[in-house]
């Protein structure tokens, strides 16, 4: 078996100069920017973190969490480094004594508001709370 390794390259095709580009790989060109997307942001609080962040623009770490219904923060924590390293959000450092930070979104974590308020919306039309919490999908 003979696997492809392709690079696919992330670009904002509604303004292509306005970003700079993520390189990426995945095998499979024509699902390539799917997946990649999805594993930019596919880890089960990863959108609702960027979902609280368009809403809200700028917060602190304490401010998420408390957005973040449900959340650890150890999990908080952990994702706001991974969405930070995929360059979707800035840590930027507010106060030296007594460290307070503040996360906001990057240009390319910006340009996900469209891809976010889909999943929003889907979610808003198709699914409703069960009856009985154990017959959940979730």
């Amino acid at each position: 078996m003979v696997i492809e390794i392709q690079w696919c390259i992330m670009v904002d095709r509604s303004e292509p100069d306005d970003l700079d580009q993520l390189e990426v790989w995945c095998a499979g060109e024509a699902w390539c920017p799917v997946t990649t997307t999805a594993t930019l942001i596919g880890k089960k609080w990863h959108p609702v973190i960027v979902h609280r962040l368009l809403d809200e623009g700028p917060s602190g770490f304490n401010e998420l969490k408390a957005d973040v219904d449900g959340i650890s923060s150890k999990v908080l924590s952990d994702s706001l480094d991974d969405l930070e390293d995929k360059q979707l959000i800035d840590r930027e450092i507010i106060s030296e004594k007594s460290v307070r930070v503040q996360y906001s979104l990057t240009d390319h974590g910006q340009s996900l508001e469209p891809v976010i308020y889909a999943m929003r919306d889907w979610g808003l039309d198709y699914l409703t709370v069960p009856e009985d919490r154990s017959d959940s999908i979730a």
